[in-house]
């Protein structure tokens, strides 16, 4: 019976997930193209060449502050790069 109630309220949550990424997939277009965030290509070109030996992997934005967080994998380790989106400097670095 609760394995029954665990997947309907796991049912019903994936409609608000999906229509919170939507927002927030709206939300970045729209700072992008206000220039309020850099574009996720510029954010990679500076990024991307710093990593070497890594994969990467891809990325995620959070919203309303604006930070990327890139994922590369090196050596069966993954490394998470946030960037803040304005600047698109390099503020924190998680793994090796």
């Amino acid at each position: 019976m609760s394995l029954l109630l665990a997947g309907a309220v796991a049912a019903s949550a994936a409609p608000v997930a999906a229509a919170d990424q939507e927002r927030d997939g709206l939300a970045a277009l729209q700072a992008t193209r206000q220039g309020r965030i850099l574009p996720l290509k510029e954010i990679e070109r500076r990024v991307v060449p710093q990593m070497k030996g890594a994969q990467y992997i891809g990325f995620d934005l959070e919203m309303p502050s604006g930070i990327y967080t890139l994922k590369f994998l090196r050596d069966g380790k993954v490394i998470w790069v946030d960037v803040d989106g304005r600047s698109g400097q390099i503020i924190g670095r998680t793994g090796r």
